[in-house]
């Protein structure tokens, strides 16, 4: 099954989009040149390969603005496409078809972009049990439909944010004292449902906290690719570990072959091309 959202969850952004783009007279061009009661049917067109995500988001912009819009998705979200294909048809007036178009596109566009992206990602650790996710490295008030992409794109999510799980990074532990009393500290404070994960950036932090415990989950931060071999044989299954920093497309397949279980990058969203769609009457 697809990856999807509840509508409520998305149309408040879909609102926002398109009051910023209507408001405060709505479309002076359409109304200025486009006869009244007109009708067309627009189509939705990929302009070059990808991994589609936007879909939902997309038709609901153009219901949002009429309703009595007939929107018919062709290839939805999480599945390729490929030049010239027709992802989705919008049959209806024209004036309502041309209101809703740059919100649809800029979304689709962004978020296609990012499931394409993902899948490049993906497709790098064939052959490995390793798995892609994202960070919250994400567009301010966009993080639930860009993750959203990342699922599209087959890779994972990390966190939504602050108070899904307990992250200790390089900070907390100047701050709290070290490795030892952040641990311990987290013990004390997790619930039996909050997992707990601690950054190293060196194999002698990776063996204090494997020897302390506590850390469900381990963070290798800018290790070099030898280095996360070691890191690997050390941990012999006793944590999940988590390479991140400077995780380029280019350094995805040796890093999986290490074996960590998890390849975190914020480019996926930070740094992701809207890909080119258009629409077509």
């Amino acid at each position: 099954m697809t990856a999807s959202l509840p509508d409520f969850l998305l149309e408040p952004l879909v609102r926002a989009a398109l009051t910023e783009d209507l408001a405060p007279m709505g479309d002076v061009t359409t109304r200025a040149v486009i006869p009244a009661g007109a009708r067309y049917e627009a189509r939705l067109n990929a302009r070059e390969t990808g991994v589609v995500s936007g879909m939902q988001i997309a038709a609901m912009a153009f219901r949002l603005v009429d309703p009595a819009l007939k929107v018919k998705t062709l290839v939805p979200d999480g599945r390729p496409c490929d030049p010239g294909q027709t992802l989705m048809t919008i049959e209806g007036e024209a004036a309502s078809i041309l209101m809703g178009e740059r919100v649809a596109l800029n979304f689709a566009g962004r978020l296609t972009g990012i499931a394409t992206k993902t899948a490049g990602f993906v497709a790098q650790t064939k052959g490995t049990n390793c798995k892609i996710t994202c960070t919250r490295k994400t567009t301010p008030g966009l993080r639930a439909v860009e993750k959203l992409a990342v699922q599209h794109g087959g890779g994972s999510n990390h966190r939504y944010g602050l108070s899904d799980a307990i992250l200790i990074k390089d900070n907390h532990i100047a701050a709290a004292g070290g490795i030892r009393a952040v641990l311990k500290a987290a013990k004390a404070a997790r619930s039996h449902m909050m997992r707990v994960e601690l950054e190293v950036d060196r194999l002698d932090q990776l063996e204090e906290a494997l020897s302390v415990g506590g850390a469900d989950v381990i963070l290798l931060d800018n290790m070099d690719t030898p280095t996360l071999k070691k890191a690997v044989a050390l941990t012999a299954g006793r944590a999940v570990l988590e390479a991140s920093g400077n995780m380029k497309l280019d350094r995805i397949a040796e890093v999986a072959a290490t074996g960590v279980d998890y390849i975190s990058s914020g480019a996926l969203t930070h740094s992701a091309r809207t890909l080119d769609l258009g629409l077509d009457f």
